[in-house]
């Protein structure tokens, strides 16, 4: 009985080392593959919040991390692109997180350019309930799509969904997710309007382990 066991636990531990070394040899395999496509994917969503006629350098060749949890919503560092034509900045798109989403923690980016008028928004990860807060997503819904434009002025009334007085629509049914959504992205306008000229002084960071 003992042998038995013995070379029953042999045999399972010799295929739990054997799926091991698969898992390790598919992640190396296709660890490139998979930081290409969220560069791919990074990309995309930066040229959609920032217009391509309006800078001359690759976005993600030119990006520091940011740090403020009262604006941006985190403690961790997130990341900041900056947009340049002649090497001048011209414009900046920065991630941002609404801690108060009705599910948790809501990721968006924002595109915003020097004279504090929204490019663009888009939101880059979040746990809303489908069918609701889901709307956030411009895969259920073209509700993102209604800030491009807007000027943002931290001295006049902050942008705001319809029930607390603005003009951003809310959702039928679910409040709580756009209002932490425009909350969200208030903060993080103040925050790029308040230190512009540090954040394009930075040193490029791009490379570095930052979200």
């Amino acid at each position: 009985m003992s042998n038995i066991i013995t070379r029953n636990g042999l045999i399972l531990a010799i295929f739990a080392l054997c799926c091991t070394g698969l898992v390790a040899s598919v992640n190396y395999l296709t660890a490139d593959r998979i930081i290409d496509q969220q560069r791919k994917q990074l990309t995309s969503v930066l040229q959609q919040i920032i217009p391509q006629a309006m800078h001359d350098n690759a976005l993600t060749d030119d990006c520091i991390a940011v740090i403020d949890q009262a604006y941006l919503g985190s403690d961790q560092a997130l990341s900041a692109y900056i947009a340049k034509q002649g090497d001048l900045p011209v414009a900046i798109a920065i991630k941002a997180i609404a801690p108060d989403g009705y599910n948790g923690d809501i990721k968006l980016i924002i595109g915003v350019d020097n004279d504090n008028t929204l490019l663009g928004v888009r939101t880059l990860a979040h746990q809303e309930t489908p069918g609701l807060g889901d709307k956030i997503d411009l895969r259920k819904s073209d509700w993102v799509l209604a800030f491009a434009g807007l000027a943002f002025n931290s001295n006049d009334k902050p942008l705001a969904v319809k029930k607390d007085g603005g003009n951003i629509d809310q959702f039928t049914g679910a409040t709580i997710t756009p209002r932490a959504y425009v909350k969200a992205i208030n903060n993080a306008l103040t925050y790029v309007k308040n230190n512009r000229q540090t954040l394009y002084s930075t040193i490029n960071q791009c490379g570095r382990d930052h979200d």
